[in-house]
């Protein structure tokens, strides 16, 4: 019998007044998978992650976690459940180290003060295991790092927690060829890890080379389902653009 994914969504759909975002919307993630999310501009893709992540709650559909219904109504119900979500803006403090950005609104303290010690040995065995991009000084402010980096530095953080799943918005927006391609290992590296990742991005190249299956959103609807190995390439244009319905039927599609 097939082990339930981690997370499964049911006819999800939300509303901002007279703009309908998402409709009926269907989404299936499972450990130690990459999914991308893909679709042209306004078409839900970040209505649909901050859904998951709790930041705006779906108006109707249920969410399974482990096969079981649970309520995700804010951020703190995803991270309770191990969801973690790094946005394309990574929510970094340029003025803090590395240690600080990691630990910042959990700081670990002993007898009432700051255990920099405790959490500069934990930085270290964390961005250790995250071997893509090293970090060669955890006391080095995140203003001075680069894009690759700072993208590195927000990962861990949302590690810290231990997520199950990770959400990923646009990780190698503005990143150079290099920096992408390390940062394509390193999501590598958490599907090894046995996380489930939900990876949304635009890049056919970052899609291909990492992810085991693409979801395709048009109009906040579902407007393709893929097996990366099998799918062709214009298949998958096409649904992006609206030029066929591929609707998750025939050899070609993967099964949700």
């Amino acid at each position: 019998m097939t082990a339930a994914p981690l997370l499964a969504l049911h006819g999800v759909s939300k509303r901002y007044r007279a703009v309908q975002a998402l409709s009926d919307v269907e989404l299936k993630v499972r450990a130690g998978e990459v999914v991308a999310l893909m679709g042209d501009n306004g078409v839900g893709k970040s209505t649909l992650v901050k859904v998951i992540a709790g930041v705006d709650p779906a108006d109707e559909g249920s969410i399974e976690w482990e096969g079981q219904s649970v309520q995700i109504s804010r951020p703190r119900d995803a991270q309770a459940l191990g969801i973690a979500t790094v946005y394309q803006d990574l929510a970094l403090c340029d003025n803090l180290d590395v240690v600080g950005n990691l630990f910042l609104g959990r700081e670990l303290r002993r007898f009432g003060i700051l255990d920099e010690v405790e959490m500069e040995r934990r930085a270290h065995d964390l961005l250790s295991t995250l071997v893509s991009i090293p970090i060669p000084d955890v006391r080095a402010r995140v203003a001075s790092l680069s894009g690759g980096e700072r993208q590195t530095v927000a990962i861990a953080r949302s590690l810290l927690g231990e997520p199950k799943l990770l959400l990923l918005d646009e990780p190698t927006a503005a990143l150079s060829v290099r920096q992408t391609a390390q940062i394509l290992d390193l999501v590598e590296q958490l599907r090894d890890l046995g996380i489930g990742v939900l990876l949304v991005s635009h890049s056919m190249g970052d899609i291909k080379a990492v992810a085991d299956r693409i979801v395709v959103l048009r109009l906040g609807r579902n407007n393709g389902l893929f097996n990366v190995g099998t799918a062709l390439q214009e298949q998958i244009i096409s649904a992006i653009t609206g030029a066929s319905g591929e609707t998750g039927t025939g050899p070609r599609k993967a099964e949700l």
